[in-house]
């Protein structure tokens, strides 16, 4: 399962590279280098990290729950099929609350803001969260598994998206009009998330969703995407060496000069 995990992982990674290659959305202000040593050197730490932090995989969280009859799914009786659509459906809607409290509680959002601090836009902006934020996630994650005893299989599809996923709704490109217009009322597309990643607080405290895109509509959180003028990054970080190295990447939440808080004016460029 997981050399199944791994391989749609770095296939997406493949093909969401040429795709950005070969047509990307916007222009990069800073390019690939040094922005991919750092990113992606995030992700690769971050991943040996909850190797060795984690009491167990996610994977391991499902097989616990299904052979002791933990959480809510193992208590209702259900098809396979629905079991493991309810389990996805679910955890996703997990990581959209959970992504909103990453920007709503202000120790959550120092860890968080490494994230945003990116000055460009791309596969690899989709890897590049703090390993502290990594840690809570990743906790909030496996206890979700076990409340909702979220069968393997689910298990299995859910962290495939929650990588692939990432990279694709991060990356560099644009769908074709007419494709955009009729997927993003289900699917997070790049487009839409865009905006999330805007200097403008009132337009990065919008469009939470991590796959599906139902949550920001019927919890209020939606915002129309736009391309022209949309400036990416974190006001006070775009031109620090917190942006351009792993080391600063790691001590910007402790750093004298942190994030803008979450307390203040709406329409503050954070």
């Amino acid at each position: 399962m997981l050399v199944t995990q791994l391989a749609a992982v770095l296939g997406v990674f493949g093909l969401m590279a040429l795709w950005e290659i070969a047509a990307p959305a916007r222009a990069l202000r800073l390019g690939r280098s040094p922005r991919w040593r750092v990113n992606l050197g995030l992700g690769v730490l971050n991943m040996a990290l909850v190797r060795i932090l984690a009491p167990i995989s996610a994977l391991a969280a499902g097989v616990l729950a299904a052979d002791n009859g933990w959480g809510l799914l193992n208590r209702i009786v259900m098809p396979d099929w629905a079991a493991i659509a309810c389990a996805v459906v679910l955890l996703d809607l997990v990581m959209y609350l959970m992504h909103v409290l990453f920007h709503a509680v202000p120790a959550l959002w120092q860890l968080h803001a490494v994230h945003h601090a990116d000055p460009d836009f791309d596969l690899t902006t989709g890897v590049r969260f703090h390993p502290f934020q990594i840690i809570v996630a990743t906790a909030i994650k496996l206890a979700a598994i076990t409340a909702l005893g979220a069968p393997v299989v689910a298990v299995l599809i859910f962290e495939i998206l929650l990588g692939a996923g990432s990279m694709f709704t991060h990356s560099n490109i644009s769908l074709p009009a007419a494709v955009e217009r009729w997927v993003k009322y289900v699917f997070v597309t790049p487009d839409m998330h865009r905006i999330h990643h805007s200097v403008v607080r009132l337009e990065h405290d919008s469009n939470y969703g991590f796959f599906f895109s139902v949550w920001d509509r019927l919890l209020g959180t939606y915002r129309q995407a736009y391309a022209d003028a949309l400036d990416i990054g974190l006001a006070p970080w775009r031109d620090t060496r917190d942006v351009a190295t792993l080391k600063g990447a790691l001590r910007m939440p402790f750093a004298r000069e942190r994030a803008p808080s979450r307390i203040g004016s709406e329409t503050t460029a954070s």
